[in-house]
């Protein structure tokens, strides 16, 4: 479907207020100036919270303004080329308990991964903030961390991580948290009925394994399905149906190559290995993910909304049961590295812009 849009660019005094005119949506900035935001998560009173992956949350209150000073009590971030402060989620009983929970590196250049912390937000920071788990091994270097979070019905959280680049064949090591996502209790202790207790030499936390960088995650609640994205090489990013105790087969099989044009491996198939719903050739960089329910976009409903980073825009994924049938890309016009995708309780949607001066930015019906 293509879109008939206009640019205009408002100027407001010291600031720019971006706001595009389209067909069907309109865009505006609600806040800019951050340094590389990173995840979005809104507040039940109006407020929203936002981090940089420089290690900073920042606060955007309820008539949308950006306070000026950072949120105090994050926990120490190590930050490094994609090393930071990652995601920002609230709490399944946020209104009653206030807690909310941290996904970010942790550790020095030479031994660090991912971490995740809960902590409970107060009117000038965090206080109560404790650390609840960190991936093993310890490894160097600064890439493929994942960090999204998702909770499933039972109020358990999910927790993506990456293979670290550089250890890419531990993806397939049940032994450590490399290539995998988790599943805890929101105290950090380890559910039982996860599916790789019990087995030796098997990290009890794990949900899954075969992934590469996974940071786009979400829970469908209608379905009843966990889906998930990840960052293949050079091509071969995925779109995934997350089952427990599955293999996703990276770095096994992949339908892409390596950044030198090298060959991973000669196989997009294998016994026992997960197929994906949908793989993008070449790359599109996927972040972030939100699955539509609203009115203000009714077309949208049910739909997947991409992040897309190399792709500069937001990949529309249309699902009948598990089979992709329609993709679109929206927002293209912007020009820019999408890094989030939410969607707010009116049905608007907001996106955060990758960038040293990053943005969030709202879509709402014109």
């Amino acid at each position: 479907m293509k879109r008939r849009t206009q640019m205009t660019l408002i100027s407001l005094g010291m600031s720019a207020a971006l706001a595009v005119q389209a067909a069907d949506y309109r865009i505006e900035t609600v806040a800019q100036g951050l340094n590389h935001p990173w995840s979005l998560a809104f507040l039940p009173d109006g407020r929203m919270l936002v981090t940089e992956r420089t290690g900073q949350l920042r606060l955007i209150d309820a008539q949308g303004n950006l306070q000026a000073e950072p949120l105090s009590g994050v926990p120490e971030v190590y930050v490094e080329r994609q090393a930071g402060l990652f995601e920002v989620a609230l709490d399944p009983e946020f209104a009653e308990n206030q807690r909310l929970f941290l996904s970010y590196a942790c550790g020095t250049e030479s031994a660090n991964n991912t971490c995740l912390a809960s902590a409970r937000l107060t009117d000038t920071g965090l206080e109560q903030v404790n650390e609840l788990f960190r991936a093993e091994f310890a490894k160097r270097g600064g890439a493929h961390y994942g960090g999204r979070i998702a909770f499933l019905p039972d109020h358990t959280l999910i927790l993506t991580l990456g293979d670290a680049f550089i250890h890419r064949e531990e993806a397939q090591n049940p032994a450590n948290h490399l290539g995998a996502i988790v599943r805890l209790h929101r105290d950090g202790s380890v559910p039982e009925d996860n599916p790789f207790v019990g087995q030796e030499g098997a990290r009890p936390e794990l949900y899954s394994i075969g992934h590469r960088n996974v940071q786009g995650l979400v829970w469908d609640a209608e379905q009843q399905r966990l889906l998930a994205h990840e960052h293949g090489p050079r091509g071969g990013d995925e779109l995934n149906l997350i089952e427990p105790g599955l293999n996703y087969g990276w770095p096994k099989i992949t339908y892409g190559v390596d950044y030198s044009g090298a060959v991973i491996s000669p196989y997009t198939e294998m016994d026992g290995m997960q197929q994906p719903l949908v793989q993008w050739t070449p790359s599109i960089a996927p972040s972030g993910m939100t699955l539509y329910r609203g009115e203000q976009f009714p077309a949208w409903e049910g739909n997947l909304l991409i992040g897309a980073l190399a792709g500069q825009h937001v990949r529309r994924v249309v699902l009948e049961g598990n089979q992709v049938t329609e993709q679109e890309s929206l927002f293209g016009e912007l020009g820019v590295r999408i890094r989030d995708v939410r969607t707010a309780a009116d049905g608007s949607l907001y996106l955060l812009t990758d960038s040293p001066q990053g943005q969030v930015l709202r879509v709402s019906a014109p």
